[in-house]
């Protein structure tokens, strides 16, 4: 039994004690064998906005929830309800959402039983903290760790001494090394052997200045491959503001880089070919000439051209060297200019191609070669000689439209075998009104979307429809009608076409378009 001084000394501490546990950061709730609760401090009072409760609805008036943050958890799972059976329950997250707290906290809680001296259940007692910003930072953590695991771009971490103590999945797959190959050591080991010292102390001088260096480097793979990468470096600081670590992001920009390259050359070459397209046909009297070269690519392997010849003839070539692209690009401006000197100085197509073919065959690969058709006009006399090298046919239609000459070939394609020939024909009188077609495989290969092709015959009966058009006209028409035959499918091969009319006024000059 206490005395009255010693009840006094005893209620004191209580109320001490029940201060102490008010103030604590932690909430603390204390309830008996029924799950009344007989105390709980301030944290508790902020978190579960503490009311009345019964112990089986628990969940439902304080808004706990399982990890996943949407099940209610069962009263009988809590913490303190376990406790309150006798069980000791270790730190335990639970998700709290509720009138209080409408976005939710996490708390880590413990429980205990309460037993007295003759080892009897009282009660129990349940202590949590608020480890909301914690468990927010741990998943940025996490989120930001997966990010750098699975980010494309490799990722190198250097102690404020320069050495590795990190590097993502990436960087293997771009360097070629390992991890257990870099940890311990410096990014010394991707030196290429491309940078003078000089850039190096400089990149040194930059990021121990507790600045970022940016600059595209040229680095060296395991296997001593080089490749270029946009990387960056940047100083990373503690509280204090000093440099503890180095993060590097290493992008291998090597493909860009030779897709840029490629795709200024090709644009280069574009501009060179486009000249070559914007011939204009010299003015001819008797006779009208339009010609026009659509490449399936940003450059293309088709090849036209007039060369007014010292003697007053015209020589008019059309051609086709194998493949696109700029490499096609570069044998028909070769072809081009080969044609040019040899035609100013011999007479004769057949001969023209032999000093072709002996120009190209040493520069070509065994695959490149070219077919070419001239026809040297004299407008003096109405006629033509030509040779074809392994080129599709030319025609010439009567004025009524019907064939009167197949053009074939006199020889194989250039650029081939260095002893080939190819002969040229008799001279063919033209008459009025007839019209002379050169054309490139690209007018009849050209395939609609079931794979059916534009055809010579289709060719043929368009021109044969539309002669009493100009020569112009005839040329941009014939293009518009394969490529409306052609519809959705794809634009395979270069479209070159050129007209040449024999009228008995000056007719109508084809600017030469793409």
């Amino acid at each position: 039994m206490f005395d009255g001084q010693g009840l006094d000394s005893l209620l004191s501490e209580v109320r001490m004690l029940k201060s102490v546990i008010y103030g604590l950061e932690e909430g603390v709730i204390v309830a008996d064998r029924q799950g009344r609760f007989l105390f709980f401090n301030r944290v508790a009072e902020e978190v579960l906005g503490i009311g009345d409760g019964v112990l089986e609805q628990w969940s439902d008036a304080f808004g706990c929830y399982r990890p996943d943050g949407v099940t209610l958890s069962p009263a009988a799972d809590l913490p303190l309800a376990r406790a309150l059976c006798g069980e000791r329950v270790p730190e335990t997250e639970i998700f709290i959402r509720n009138r209080v707290r409408p976005k939710g906290v996490w708390i880590r809680a413990k429980a205990d039983p309460l037993w007295d001296e003759d080892n009897q259940l009282l009660g129990g007692v349940i202590v949590f903290q608020d480890v909301t910003r914690n468990k927010e930072g741990q998943e940025r953590i996490q989120m930001l760790t997966s990010a750098v695991e699975q980010t494309a771009d490799s990722i190198m971490i250097t102690g404020s001494d320069g050495v590795i103590g990190y590097v993502n999945p990436a960087f293997e797959q771009t360097t070629g090394y390992p991890l257990e190959e870099v940890l311990g050591r410096t990014p010394r080991l991707l030196k290429s052997g491309k940078h003078t010292p000089d850039f190096y102390r400089g990149l040194w001088k930059t990021i121990t200045s507790g600045q970022p260096f940016r600059e595209v480097v040229t680095n060296r793979k395991r296997s001593g491959e080089l490749f270029l990468a946009e990387q960056t470096i940047t100083p990373i600081k503690n509280p204090e503001a000093k440099i503890t670590h180095f993060v590097s992001v290493i992008k291998d920009v090597t493909e860009q880089r030779k897709a840029e390259e490629q795709r200024s050359q090709m644009d280069l070459a574009r501009t060179v070919q486009q000249r070559f397209y914007s011939v204009r046909p010299p003015q001819v009297e008797g006779f009208e000439i339009a010609g026009s070269a659509f490449p399936a690519d940003a450059t293309g392997g088709d090849y036209f051209d007039f060369i007014s010849l010292p003697d007053g003839c015209l020589a008019i070539a059309v051609g086709d060297v194998s493949g696109h692209g700029i490499s096609s690009a570069l044998l028909m401006a070769e072809l081009r200019a080969s044609v040019r000197a040899s035609a100013l100085t011999v007479a004769d197509p057949g001969e023209i191609f032999r000093r072709v073919n002996a120009a190209l065959v040493s520069d070509l690969a065994r695959n490149e070669y070219a077919g070419l058709i001239m026809c040297r006009l004299d407008p003096a006399q109405r006629s033509l000689v030509y040779a074809n090298a392994g080129h599709v046919s030319g025609y010439i239609l009567k004025h009524d439209g019907t064939v009167k000459r197949v053009l074939e070939s006199t020889g194989l394609p250039l650029g081939m075998f260095a002893d080939a020939k190819s002969t040229c024909s008799e001279e063919i009188p033209i008459e009025s009104d007839e019209t002379l077609v050169l054309l490139t495989d690209g007018i009849t290969e050209a395939e609609d979307t079931g794979y059916t092709e534009y055809g010579i015959d289709r060719t043929l009966e368009y021109i044969r429809g539309h002669r009493s058009d100009n020569a112009c006209d005839i040329v941009s028409g014939l293009v518009e009608a394969v490529r409306e035959f052609m519809g959705d499918s794809p634009q395979r091969d270069d479209l070159t076409v050129v007209i040449c009319k024999s009228t008995v006024k000056v007719g109508c000059v084809s600017q030469a378009a793409l």
